[in-house]
């Protein structure tokens, strides 16, 4: 719902949206929300605001953050999101775009979208080849190691960054794996830099990937549009001649969605 629709002023929300207009300004935001500013948003009282949040947590909406204050949206909620990407029409014409540019490529591609712990896959073309990399729709992969993941990550802000690559040890999937803070840190500015992520056999010995964004209309990230093939096949230098068959994809899924929101 676009800005200048939203109602500010207390009593302007009916009682069986208020629940819908808090979960929609903490997604809106993008970032966990606390209390306060969700009454000084929407206008309501904080009673009211400190019940809804309770509600929407007790049914798997809305979770609370690490600081125990702030709310950001809960695992039925971004189920919700994803299942709403999904609908049939806009998956067609999704799957459409993916195929073309697969078959241009002549390798397997993906569409990804943020879960809290990981990068889930929501779709995906394979290629032809007899040997591929299998990681069907549904599986979820770290942020820290793989190229749609780490594009995500290249997007936060510093500090969100650093909470998550700090809030627990990184795993090294394989011996290219970065664990380092610092390294991935410093890695992050480059993808901003230069629009693009890889995964230079760093979350599976054998595959190379690269990705890119895919942005909403308020230029925030959608989803991650990758490829990725066996090492034996594609080298990482190889797959980045992909690069503008990928971005040009990307650009046309951004497209498809900013038209479904008119």
């Amino acid at each position: 719902m676009p800005d200048d629709h939203r109602p500010r002023k207390p009593g302007q929300i009916p009682t069986n949206l208020r629940l819908l207009m808090v979960m929609e300004e903490v997604v809106r935001r993008g970032v966990a929300v606390k209390p306060a500013a969700l009454i000084e948003a929407l206008g309501l009282p904080k009673p009211t605001v400190h019940r809804l949040l309770q509600t929407a947590e007790a049914e798997g909406f809305l979770q609370r953050d690490l600081d125990g204050r702030s709310y950001g949206p809960g695992p039925r909620l971004r189920a919700l999101a994803v299942q709403t990407i999904s609908s049939e029409h806009l998956r067609s014409a999704r799957l459409s775009i993916l195929r073309g540019v697969a078959e241009e490529i002549g390798e397997t591609c993906n569409l990804a979208t943020a879960d809290r712990e990981g990068m889930t896959y929501l779709d995906r073309v394979e290629t032809e080849w007899p040997l591929r990399i299998q990681l069907p729709i549904g599986t979820q992969v770290p942020f820290h190691c793989t190229a749609s993941g780490k594009m995500y990550l290249s997007t936060l802000r510093p500090h969100i960054l650093r909470s998550i690559v700090t809030a627990r040890p990184l795993e090294a999937r394989t011996e290219h794996t970065l664990t380092d803070v610092k390294a991935i840190q410093k890695e992050m500015q480059l993808i901003r830099e230069r629009g693009y992520s890889t995964d230079d056999e760093e979350f599976m010995s054998g595959m190379t990937a690269v990705a890119v964004p895919v942005w909403d209309g308020q230029n925030k990230l959608l989803a991650t549009l990758s490829v990725h093939a066996p090492m034996q096949r594609r080298a990482i230098k190889s797959l980045l001649d992909c690069l503008p068959a990928l971005h040009s994809a990307a650009k046309q899924l951004t497209q498809l969605h900013a038209d479904d929101q008119d």
